[in-house]
Order: C-alpha cells, then sequence, then structure tokens
C-alpha cells in the first residue's frame, strides 16, 4: 500500500525540471498520500520549497530520503548514483527509455523495483504522458535547428528577398515531428515530412503543416537529405529502439555546415551518425554536419515543461498509487518482479519478454 509519494530532485546534466508542480501537490494530500520532497527539487522550475511546503509536503533534505518513499515520481531516468537507493518493492514512475538502456534495465530487473515508464503508457489516442514533452521538443527542435545551422553554414532559416529559404527535413511526423514542422513553418523555411504513414501525410499536407511530404523508404529519404540545410528526427515505435531512418552515407551526402537535431536520441535515435549528447556539450560535428543529440531538450524550457509535465502525470500517478494493476496505466509497467514485461523493450534488449502471468 502506497502511503508515501517522493519527488527527488533531478541530477541529469542540465536537467532543471521536475515531475509535479505545488498544484499537483496539492492533489496528491487530498487524495490521502504523504508527498516528500527533495528540498531545492523545484528551484529550477521556478518553484521553492515554500510553494510545496504550503500545500502540505514535506521537505527532505536528501535524496536517500525522498527514495525511501513506497513510490518514486521522478523526470529522466535514474542516473548511476540513484541505483544504490534501488530495492525490492519499490515503484518507480518516470521516462525511463530501457530499450536503449541495458545496464539501466539490468540494475531494475535485480533490484527488485516496480518500474512504470511514462514514455510506454498508451491509450487509444495516443501516449498522454509522452505527448507533453514531444511538443515541447518537437517546438524547441526548429529554434534549436535555427540556431545552430546560422553557427554552421550560416543559412537564415526563413531567407531574405531574393534569397531562397532553408530547406528542413522532418522524419517522422507524430507529435513531435509536426510539432517541430509547424516551427520550421513559422519561421517561413521550407518544410518536407517523411514518414510510412501515407494517411498522417495526407492530413499534415492538408493542414498546411509542411510544404511537401515524401513515403519513407531509403531512396526517397536519400534524395531529400541531399538537399536539406536542416534534418530533424522524430521517428518513434513505442517502447523500443528507435528506427535508423537516415544512414550514414546519407549524412555524409549533406553540405557541410548542415545541422542534424535527432529527438529521438533517447531512444537510440534515428540517424545512424548521432550520439547521445548533454545541455552542457549538445553538439558534435561528424561527416561535416553539426549535430545536437541532447536526450532531455524539454529541460531548456522547465518551467512550461514542468508544468504541462505535472498535469499529465498527477492523474496517473494517482492511478499507480491506488492499484498498479489499473487499465488507465496500460503499457506503463517496464519492469516487474525482476522481469521485463513491456515486449518492446525486451525485443530492443533481446531479453525474453515476459508476461505478467508468467
Amino acid at each position: 500500500m502506497v502511503e508515501t509519494v517522493g519527488l527527488p530532485a533531478e541530477i541529469k546534466d542540465g536537467e532543471r525540471r521536475v515531475a509535479l508542480d505545488p498544484s499537483a501537490i496539492k492533489m496528491l494530500v487530498h487524495s490521502g498520500f504523504i508527498p516528500v520532497i527533495e528540498s531545492g527539487a523545484g528551484t529550477g522550475s521556478g518553484f521553492s520549497d515554500k510553494d510545496y511546503q504550503l500545500v502540505g509536503a514535506r521537505i527532505a533534505g536528501s535524496a536517500e530520503e525522498v527514495w525511501s518513499a513506497d513510490l518514486v515520481c521522478k523526470v529522466k531516468e535514474p542516473q548511476q548514483s540513484e541505483w544504490a537507493y534501488f530495492r525490492p518493492g519499490l515503484l518507480l514512475f518516470a521516462y525511463l527509455h530501457l530499450a536503449a538502456a541495458p545496464d539501466l534495465t539490468n540494475a531494475l530487473v535485480e533490484s527488485g523495483v516496480e518500474a512504470f515508464a511514462f514514455e510506454t503508457l498508451t491509450w487509444p489516442k495516443g501516449h498522454p504522458l509522452l505527448a507533453p514533452m514531444s511538443e515541447i521538443a518537437g517546438r524547441a527542435s526548429a529554434i534549436i535547428g535555427a540556431f545552430h545551422l546560422a553557427q554552421g553554414s550560416g543559412t537564415l532559416l526563413g531567407g531574405a528577398s531574393g534569397v531562397p529559404p532553408a530547406r528542413v527535413v522532418v522524419v517522422g511526423m507524430g507529435v513531435a515531428g509536426t510539432m517541430a514542422a509547424r516551427g520550421a513553418r513559422g519561421l517561413d523555411a521550407e518544410v518536407t515530412g517523411v514518414d510510412v504513414d501515407l494517411e498522417r501525410l495526407l492530413e499534415v499536407h492538408g493542414q498546411g503543416i509542411v510544404t511537401s511530404t515524401l513515403y519513407s523508404n531509403h531512396h526517397n529519404v536519400g534524395e531529400v537529405i541531399a538537399d536539406a540545410d536542416l534534418v530533424i528526427g522524430a521517428a518513434l515505435v513505442t517502447g523500443a529502439k528507435a528506427p535508423v531512418v537516415v544512414t550514414r552515407d546519407q549524412v555524409e551526402s549533406m553540405r557541410p555546415g548542415s545541422v542534424i537535431v535527432d529527438l529521438a536520441i533517447d531512444q537510440g535515435g534515428c540517424i545512424e551518425t548521432s550520439r547521445p549528447t548533454s545541455l552542457s556539450h549538445p553538439t558534435f560535428i561528424e561527416a561535416g554536419v553539426v549535430h545536437y543529440c541532447v536526450t532531455n531538450v524539454p529541460g531548456q524550457y522547465p518551467r512550461t515543461s514542468s508544468r504541462a509535465l505535472s498535469a499529465a502525470v498527477v492523474p496517473r500517478l494517482i492511478d499507480l498509487a491506488h492499484d498498479p494493476h489499473s487499465d488507465r496505466l496500460t503499457g506503463s509497467v517496464n519492469v516487474s518482479q525482476g522481469k521485463i514485461l513491456h515486449p518492446a523493450v525486451a525485443a530492443s534488449l533481446r531479453g525474453e519478454y515476459q508476461t505478467e502471468t508468467d
């Protein structure tokens, strides 16, 4: 039975978000739970310890005290220094991205933690806990890409009188990709949306979100990538490693100073030359192309991100605290009783998929 809910401060490089804002904590208190919040956890998002105390939270002076709660809710996956807090029966609710994190997965399995992932919770209309951060990451990617394009090839996304706009290719037209395309179009770029879902391509083209669309296959992607100034990768398979849609030879065909923003990097990346970067060291150059592969893009906008995430998470957190087997948590359980229970995670890690009834 869950009585205490812990909210630790995020320690991932550059991460300033907090999983729950004071309004969400108030909901937990009204639902009968005792929130235990690490001192300073909300500071990066503009929430003080006093803000949390005023709605009934208990402020803890150490991470260890917070992690001793029955249920721990956080934004990003536990960092290695936090694995020491794992214990049998602990409920963990966070963005985990286990398909690209075999060591973390192994630590969760061996420790007996019950691990529930925000990103794999699936409802008929989509992924309610992934969508808010995908929206923010997508919007941000156009701004980020425009900045680095200016630093790279010196190209302005929207062009100028007598000068054509930059060519932007968005790979994957889900929530993140759609928002990326909207952002780039808002800056007057020429935007091509790439996806395997023809119905989705029809929708985004009909809504004017993109200039043109392209069905995703190796040949088509190769042709459009070669002419791109900015490529935004946003291909997703729920729970699994991201599919590699753009290959190394296609990246090598791009002009020097062009830019890649791989939003799928937290699931391994959908561009072959991508590798994870951090907010303190966000870019690297490969084949003459600037790569931005930060695994926590929304962390740059902590106030907006924390409020959006908190609103989405708190109802499901309450569901989890009341009943980990609730239908409202479909797909979110990744590891339980020492087994990997999400099929896409298991397949990506080449592990044995165990059902909950095994």
